[in-house]
């Protein structure tokens, strides 16, 4: 099968990345992208794609199907002056992202490739998936404190009186709450709590660390009515994320600093006219997330007011002087781009440090960290309320031989 992939589909197996159009477009596989964190394990494409998008199946036989009442149209009203504002920023992003579909729909070697990067080897848990850990219910609760995660350290570079590599279990037990917990070892760790195992990748850990970093990935838990009434998670009121030390974490030589945000107006706005303002962030950029089924298009009407197929992120800098920058250092990030990917679970973002390498300040190898994070990523500091929220092992197979054929 590899044989016959031309050399971008080859490289895309092999990174989980392919420019469409130029370098302003980009679909990312993220499956294979987080796979490269880990040696032994990788994550489990049915399981990371886990969402539906066939309409929901009737609970009444064919025959039995109730008629729907025909809905009365809802009368016409004038926008408001917010929404006039949401919907000419919609305006103006709208002929990039119709672009950036055109340019994936025109791919049709990849498109033809998507089912079979999507099914990938299996289910990892082969059935029922168990109850997943609340670690959010779990944190609030008085016993806390007491909580212990069990680390499995293997050391697979001894050797035993047979020549053989050995691959003994070392074991660590530690607090999992309010501790910085990491895998300082450059294999894979399976780590056990309350009967279940996580997967901790390579050179990571999670809970909040030094400053100095020069990626800064923050994807906050927004006020939402749609969070709200599926209980996803807690929400923040916007006042509460001026008190992130994210100037305190940049990094004195520059960092480049990433914030998810939702498509609504008021937060927009909030965001750009003070909550950025007040971390110290310049030289802002919008990015967007188009978000497409497997069969490449849309998850739903571009133009739907209230439900948008894509996403805004917005990029910016702290402790950069453009104007004296040296270009070689790094390639100052100038106009917007979309990334395209089929999404997985809930508010489960795409990884972006290898689209955003060459834009990150400051030394190298970059240091980052992700803030309100829900999965590790080897080299990364992960902090929030449940960075082990997609570590399960019930979203992890063992890696073979052929994994990228």
């Amino acid at each position: 099968m590899a044989a016959e992939l031309s050399e971008e589909l080859k490289s895309f197996m092999e990174t989980g990345i392919y420019r469409l159009d130029g370098s302003n477009v980009v679909f990312i596989d993220p499956v294979r992208v987080l796979n490269e964190s880990y040696s032994r394990f990788a994550l489990s494409p049915s399981d990371y794609y886990s969402r539906s998008f066939a309409p929901p199946k009737s609970a009444f036989p064919a025959e039995a199907v109730p008629k729907k009442r025909k809905r009365k149209p809802k009368p016409h009203h004038d926008l408001n002056e917010r929404e006039r504002v949401a919907e000419k920023r919609h305006q103006e992003a709208r002929a990039l992202l119709l672009s950036a579909h055109k340019a994936l729909l025109a791919a049709a070697d990849l498109l033809g490739l998507l089912p079979q990067v999507m099914g990938g080897e299996g289910s990892s848990h082969g059935g029922e998936r168990a109850a997943e850990k609340n670690f959010v219910e779990l944190g609030n609760h008085w016993k806390a404190p007491f909580c212990e995660i069990t680390l499995g350290l293997r050391a697979s570079n001894e050797v035993d009186q047979g020549s053989r590599p050995r691959h003994d279990v070392g074991r660590a037990v530690v607090s999992l709450f309010n501790n910085l917990i990491g895998n300082e070892t450059n294999d894979d760790v399976e780590a056990e709590f309350q009967n279940c195992c996580y997967i901790l990748p390579r050179r990571s850990s999670f809970h909040m660390s030094s400053q100095g970093f020069n990626l800064i990935v923050i994807d906050p838990p927004w006020e939402n009515g749609s969070v709200h009434q599926k209980a996803a998670y807690p929400t923040l009121p916007n006042r509460y994320f001026f008190n992130l030390p994210v100037k305190e974490l940049a990094h004195e030589d520059g960092a480049l600093v990433v914030l998810w945000m939702t498509n609504r107006e008021k937060l927009r706005m909030f965001v750009e006219k003070e909550l950025l303002p007040g971390w110290g962030v310049t030289d802002v950029t919008p990015f967007y997330w188009l978000k497409v089924k497997p069969d490449g298009s849309l998850i739903c009407d571009l133009d739907l007011f209230h439900h948008r197929p894509y996403e805004c992120f917005l990029i910016g800098y702290i402790n950069v002087d453009v104007d004296f920058q040296c270009t070689e250092k790094f390639k100052y990030l100038k106009s917007s781009q979309v990334i395209i990917s089929v999404p997985g679970a809930h508010s489960r973002k795409p990884p972006l440090e290898k689209l955003l390498l060459e834009h990150i300040p400051g030394p190298k190898p970059a240091k980052c960290i992700e803030l309100f994070a829900r999965e590790l990523t080897a080299g990364w500091i992960s902090w929030g309320n449940e960075p082990l929220r997609f570590q399960d092992s019930l979203y992890f197979l063992k890696k073979t031989n052929n994994w990228c054929s």
